[in-house]
C-alpha cells in the first residue's frame, strides 16, 4: 500500500535558520502517529507542511497523491483532503455551532444548507455534542469548542488529520473530554497525525510515536518506546514529564 504522506529529506528553513533537517516518514491509511519532542523540536513546522501552510525547502512532500515540493500544488483541493485542528479552536462567536460546522461545506464544498446542517449534525454526533447544535461557542466550555473544532474539520470530511497540541490549553478533565474524541477516530481507522505532549495518548493510542529533536528524526517505533527509550536524548525528555 503507498503511503498517504511521505517526507523525503525533507528540510524548512525560516531566513537563516534551518527547522527541518532531512525528514524522512511514511503514513499509511489508518496510521495515528504521534509526534513528539521538545517545544522548537520542528514537530509543528512538519505538521503545518503536510497541510501546505508551510512551504518545505527541499526534498520531497508527497500528501494525498499531491507533490507539495512542487510550485503547481492545487492548496484548495489539498485542503479537502487534509483537516487541521489547532491549539486555538477559532469559532466564529457569532453563529451557533452548527453553522460554525455548515459553513465551510456551505462555502467550500457547494453543499445546499439542508444537506450541510444534517452533516454537522452527524459529525457533532461523532463528537459527542448533537445537543449542543444551537449554543454559541461563549456558552461551552474549552473542551467543547475544541471537540467543536474537530468536528468541524471532519465535516470537510477529510483523507487525513492534523492535531497541533490540541489539548495544551485545555485542563486535564477537559483534556479527557478531548482525547477521547480523538481515540473514537482511531478506533474507526481516520489517518492522524498528532503533535502532543500527552505521553499516555501517544503509548496507548499511536501506532507509531515519532521523537523529534532538533529538527530530525531521533527514535521511532510503538509506545513501548517511551518506557524503553533508546537515546540518552529520549530518555531525558520522558524522564522530564515533558
Amino acid at each position: 500500500m503507498n503511503p498517504i504522506v511521505s517526507f523525503k529529506d525533507v528540510r524548512k528553513s525560516f531566513g537563516s535558520t534551518e527547522v527541518l533537517k532531512g525528514i524522512n516518514l511514511d503514513v499509511h491509511q489508518g496510521d495515528v502517529v504521534a509526534l513528539i519532542g521538545r517545544s522548537g523540536s520542528g514537530k509543528s513546522t512538519a505538521l503545518r507542511c503536510v497541510n501546505g501552510l508551510e512551504k518545505i525547502s527541499s526534498g520531497t512532500l508527497d500528501v494525498c497523491g499531491y507533490q507539495l515540493h512542487e510550485s503547481n500544488v492545487d492548496q484548495r483541493e489539498l485542503r479537502l483532503r487534509v483537516g487541521i485542528v489547532f491549539q486555538s479552536y477559532n469559532l466564529f462567536p457569532h453563529l451557533t455551532v452548527r453553522q460554525n460546522i455548515a459553513l465551510a461545506p456551505v462555502k467550500v464544498r457547494r453543499l445546499g444548507r439542508a444537506q450541510a446542517n444534517a452533516l454537522a449534525d452527524h459529525v457533532l454526533d461523532q463528537v459527542g455534542l448533537r445537543a449542543r447544535a444551537d449554543a454559541y461557542p461563549h456558552q461551552l466550555s474549552g473542551g467543547q469548542q475544541q471537540r467543536v473544532a474537530i468536528a468541524r474539520s471532519l465535516a470537510m470530511e477529510p483523507v487525513v488529520m492534523l492535531f497541533d497540541e490540541v489539548t495544551s490549553a485545555l485542563d486535564p478533565e477537559l483534556t479527557g473530554e478531548v482525547l477521547r474524541v480523538m481515540e473514537r477516530l482511531a478506533r474507526d481507522w481516520m489517518t492522524m497525525l498528532v503533535v502532543t505532549h500527552e505521553m499516555a495518548f501517544a503509548q496507548s493510542v499511536a501506532k507509531k510515536v515519532v521523537f523529534v529533536n532538533d529538527g530530525v528524526i531521533w527514535e521511532t517505533g510503538t509506545g513501548v518506546m517511551l518506557k524503553e527509550p533508546q537515546t540518552a536524548e529520549l530518555q531525558v525528555f520522558v524522564g522530564n514529564g515533558l
